[in-house]
């Protein structure tokens, strides 16, 4: 009794067996023309501009260094956003692949704005199949497989000589064909009247071209700040010699020891950025600065350094200078320096500051006078060095000599405390070993 039954189970399988093929068939038929798309797509996203700092809420996109289709690994630079007091760094927050820009360059963008779109996945998603060689098409056998390999000559037929001038000539000059050849005489050739050509302009000599730049938000705040300066302080500048020869022959004579040891040059703004600091500790108003009707004295020396960049100046600060001894403040100033040119400041490098140094004497500037970077109350100006014949101790002699000038805001500093502070930067200087004893 059992195996009948299973005899007609496979009976009633066996005859149902094409209706499931034919079932399976267009099933696999439908899977196979279906147009699937990548899961990635699911998780596309979209990257908005970062936050940069609590006093900034926009910028100008000023490069983009990914375009759609581009691949990019983590953490990698997208794009950069220029603000008035730094560029600011926009990068993909994984591998993946750039699908959509949101923003065009020199669009002005806000913290939170959409800025591009992201697909995820490792490398961007897989590299489009490379093509294969293409197959040529079979070329006409011109040897005979049946001799010997070293006496198979190539038989193809030669190409048919091209017809010469002359062959081409006599065929066009025959009745049958249409084009004739009409021989013009020389005579008439010469009697056709030639084209004149047109006078030149005359020249006009240089050139009155005009070119317009829209000023860089950088640029545009640094003209804010020096004109808020110069209409906020009561600015006064003092000037004062410097005898070089003392800091010169000490750098001199260390300098090749300190760039062996400490992978750093010795140069001169190490020196006087200590004996500002010493300085200040004796004429504490000049680190000072106003707040509302309050004067804010200051026990640290938070030292704002003057770097020319591309985009225009600016004054990265070294903090706690005063406790910085001189290869600690090389080692500072070269650091900040690098980044300023690199564009890679950030707003802690540049926030505060209580006194600022600028050296003008690296471009050749003999005077100057420097304008007082706010709310700080006075500024420094270093200027290139020179021979001149001055007088020591009766005798005219040859010395190097640097002019300083110190601008200060006569609201919190008289004369006689900017003069003071001038002559202590200069005391120093003359003479390095002071500095040794009072640091």
């Amino acid at each position: 009794m059992l195996s009948k039954r299973i005899i007609a189970v496979a009976r009633a399988r066996a005859l149902g067996a094409p209706h499931r093929a034919a079932a399976l068939n267009r099933t696999w038929e439908v899977a196979r023309n279906a147009k699937f798309h990548s899961s990635r797509l699911l998780q596309a996203e979209t990257v908005k501009v970062p936050q940069m700092a609590e006093s900034i809420s926009e910028g100008t996109l000023k490069t983009w260094l990914k375009q759609p289709g581009d691949t990019v690994a983590a953490d990698e630079e997208v794009a950069t956003i220029e603000t008035d007091k730094i560029d600011v760094s926009v990068n993909a927050p994984a591998a993946g692949k750039i699908t959509e820009h949101l923003a065009s360059e020199e669009d002005t963008v806000t913290v939170g704005q959409d800025l591009f779109r992201f697909e995820p996945g490792e490398g961007g998603g897989a590299a489009a199949p490379s093509e294969g060689p293409k197959e040529e098409s079979p070329k006409p056998e011109t040897t005979d497989k049946s001799e010997p390999k070293d006496q198979q000559v190539d038989k193809a037929p030669p190409a048919p000589p091209s017809p010469s001038k002359e062959d081409v000539r006599s065929k066009e000059a025959q009745p049958g064909n249409k084009k004739e050849v009409k021989e013009v005489p020389k005579e008439k050739e010469s009697k056709k009247p030639k084209q004149e050509s047109a006078p030149a302009p005359p020249r006009v000599p240089g050139s009155r071209n005009e070119t317009r730049v829209k000023m860089n938000r950088m640029r545009l705040r640094i003209a804010e700040r020096l004109k808020e300066s110069q209409n906020a302080a009561a600015s006064l500048t003092t000037f004062n010699e410097i005898d070089m020869s003392s800091i010169m022959e000490f750098r001199k004579k260390y300098k090749d020891d300190v760039q062996k040891e400490h992978d750093v040059k010795l140069g001169f703004m190490s020196a006087f950025t200590k004996a500002c600091c010493l300085a200040l500790k004796e004429v504490p108003a000049a680190n000072a600065s106003i707040e509302g009707d309050e004067i804010v004295y200051r026990d640290y020396v938070d030292l704002s350094v003057a770097v020319a960049t591309p985009k225009g100046l600016v004054t990265p600060v070294l903090r706690n200078a005063e406790g910085m001894n001189l290869i600690e403040i090389e080692k500072e100033i070269s650091s900040l320096g690098k980044k300023a040119r690199d564009g890679k400041l950030t707003l802690e490098d540049m926030a505060g500051g209580t006194f600022t140094i600028s050296n003008g004497g690296v471009f050749g500037s003999l005077y100057g006078t420097p304008i007082i970077n706010l709310p700080q109350s006075a500024v420094l100006g270093m200027h290139a060095v020179k021979e001149r014949p001055v007088v020591v101790n009766g005798q005219i002699v040859i010395r190097p000599i640097m002019v300083v000038a110190l601008t200060y805001d006569h609201r919190l500093l008289d004369g006689r405390e900017a003069v003071t502070f001038l002559v202590k930067v200069r005391d120093y200087i003359e003479d390095p070993r002071k500095m040794l004893l009072l640091s």
